[in-house]
């Protein structure tokens, strides 16, 4: 056998061995001694399937087949290769409910990875109502927690009766979150849906979301965040803010659109503290939304104050260049339009496009109150706008 013919044979095997790699592997923790029986505690399992389709030189699905599994707080953590990794869920997920085993800041976490898809069809669930209310904790867990992703898809699951933040996104860009359902009771404390903070280009599309808290928020450092085609109720609406308790705390590029909120506390809302922090907030537009029976269809509160320790300080974020477009529907309140601005820091560049509230209440008129919020409306004016009619001022 001639060396030719050896290093040919050598190249073929090798050529082989790559494709099948990349052709991809299905990694699935019933393999790993997962027994879906929702009693036995299969972490371990997790843990060591994600090691493996984690350092898989291809393309690996992780798969968690149908049947319910019992997880404590496990982190899913790489870099893994270069490849990008499948978190396939078909079963349901719970977390544990016992006390003891609650006090995390998370419960399934993603930390550093270029490259990843969680989808399947299936549900986490939370079992919040073994925690909330009880003070076992200083900080309840999340249910699912990214920090530091890349290029990142999130599709097709479902989350349920999470014990605090549904999903969290901190320090992520270019993440998808797309046809996702989120629910929890409508007074279930601080469940709120999808929280982002310090990431870039995050987009949240025809998903479901109905909790105690935001529905969405939106938080220091984030920019370019798209939301179309959300359904938002029970909650608290979908919020940028709180803002205000840091120093040069900035939002800028949000875009939320062709969304419906169904009796929210809040339809569309920005929030921040009375503080002498600055910060901006910048290029934010609400369009084409329907209110249905929302308290606060559309409101800026820079006087938010959750509790009764508040500083008495005028807020110091400045909010500029905010459009609300084509927004109609019913409100619970006959104060359909609330524009309460800082006196420190007016609102400035707020325009008002097509509005169309009606008080959903005894035969009265909505109406709209603004406080050192400056800008013009134009087109319908239901209720009649308050602004002051200067834009750059």
């Amino acid at each position: 056998m001639t060396s030719n013919y050896c290093l040919e044979i050598v190249f073929i095997i090798g050529l082989v061995l790559v494709c099948t790699n990349a052709e991809g592997k299905i990694f699935n923790v019933l393999s790993y001694g997962a027994k879906a029986d929702g009693v036995t505690d299969d972490s371990k399992a997790f843990s060591n399937t994600w090691t493996d389709a984690c350092k898989w030189n291809g393309k690996a699905t992780l798969l968690i087949p149908l049947g319910v599994y019992k997880v404590h707080a496990t982190n899913f953590s790489g870099p893994c290769k270069e490849f990008a990794l499948t978190f396939q869920i078909k079963g349901i997920i719970k977390a544990p409910s016992h006390p003891t085993l609650n006090c995390n800041m998370s419960w399934i976490s993603f930390q550093y990875m270029n490259g990843l898809e969680i989808g399947g069809g299936g549900t986490l669930d939370g079992q919040g109502p073994s925690a909330w209310g009880k003070h076992h904790c200083k900080n309840l867990p999340l249910t699912l927690g990214f920090s530091f992703i890349n290029n990142a898809v999130v599709r097709d699951i479902h989350s349920i009766n999470s014990k605090h933040v549904h999903f969290k996104v901190f320090s992520c860009n270019n993440m998808t979150f797309s046809h996702v359902n989120i629910t929890a009771p409508g007074n279930s404390p601080n469940t709120d849906g999808i929280h982002i903070a310090l990431s870039t280009n995050i987009h949240v599309l025809d998903s479901n979301i109905g909790t105690g808290d935001d529905c969405i928020a939106i938080i220091t450092g984030s920019k370019n965040i798209n939301i179309s085609g959300v359904t938002c109720g029970p909650g608290h609406g979908i919020s940028i803010g709180s803002l205000g308790s840091s120093p040069n705390e900035v939002v800028k590029d949000i875009h939320v659109k062709n969304c419906t909120l169904i009796a929210t506390q809040n339809g569309v809302r920005i929030k921040t503290w009375g503080s002498s922090d600055v910060g901006n907030v910048t290029h934010i537009t609400f369009e084409d939304i329907v209110m249905k029976r929302v308290w606060n269809p559309m409101i800026i509160d820079q006087h938010y104050c959750p509790n009764h320790n508040c500083s008495s300080q005028e807020s110091s974020v400045q909010i500029k260049n905010v459009t609300f477009k084509n927004i109609r529907g019913t409100s619970s309140s006959r104060a359909a339009v609330t524009l309460y601005c800082s006196a420190s820091f007016p609102c400035k560049e707020i325009i008002l496009n097509d509005i169309n509230l009606v008080y959903h209440g005894p035969h009265e008129p909505a109406i709209a109150s603004c406080t050192h919020a400056k800008g013009k409306a134009t087109g319908k004016e239901l209720p009649p706008s308050c602004l002051t009619k200067s834009l750059n001022s």
